[in-house]
């Protein structure tokens, strides 16, 4: 196939999220390493993740990985949010690709929302995008794993632990509006400047209870 397994120069300046396909990103190349730059400012859309590689000197370039090793999961829903956890940065991550351990740099998340898989908390996933580092063969592609394939490590804020956490996803949706009390007007209308029995409002309570204990502490 022509052009099969050369590189051009580019950056990857957004991420588009269809349900049922990897992450896909917006590619405009800067044409810094032609001869003759024919492909200075042209853009492409939708450029599968399993394209991209790290913009980085290597000793060759990486072997390209199928999409269910690069991104096991697909995205869930149209509607998402890009992020970077600046906490998980600073130091490399383990990554587990196809029941090997690699090391990988974080880059940034892209999570989910809007759709039943992504807000159902049993089922929702998000994807770290991540660089392969020290990965043999894969070394430079960039991945995106959910939080269940990748340990992040920081020496200075934490011990890495060892072994498979004792976690199960959970099936609960935690919320206040659909709690019993919120039928009954005097809780859920209770704020402080309800007036209470003695005509007084919560906010007076709270002023006498800190006279008393002002008092107290004399």
């Amino acid at each position: 196939m022509k052009y099969h397994g050369e590189f051009l120069h580019g950056i990857a300046f957004a991420v588009n999220t269809i349900p049922d396909r990897c992450l896909s990103f917006q590619v405009m190349f800067t044409g810094i390493e032609e001869e003759d730059n024919i492909h200075g400012g042209a853009m492409w859309a939708r450029m599968p993740i399993t394209a991209l590689v790290a913009d980085e000197i290597l000793d060759e370039a990486p072997e390209r990985m199928d999409t269910h090793l690069a991104q096991p999961w697909d995205c869930s829903s149209r509607t998402h949010t890009v992020v970077k956890l600046d906490l998980l940065t600073a130091s490399p991550w383990m990554c587990k690709i196809d029941n090997e351990f690699y090391k990988g740099k974080y880059m940034f998340t892209v999570d989910f929302t809007d759709s039943d898989i992504s807000d159902c908390p049993a089922q929702h996933k998000q994807n770290h995008v991540i660089q392969l580092m020290d990965a043999g063969k894969w070394t430079g592609n960039i991945i995106a794993l959910p939080n269940n394939r990748v340990r992040a490590t920081s020496p200075a804020l934490w011990v890495t632990g060892e072994g498979a956490p004792d976690f199960r996803p959970s099936q609960h949706i935690h919320a206040a509006e659909i709690h019993d009390s919120y039928t009954d007007p005097e809780i859920t209308f209770n704020n402080l400047y309800k007036e209470t029995k003695n005509g007084r409002t919560n906010e007076n309570k709270v002023r006498s209870k800190r006279k008393v204990n002002r008092k107290k502490s004399r």
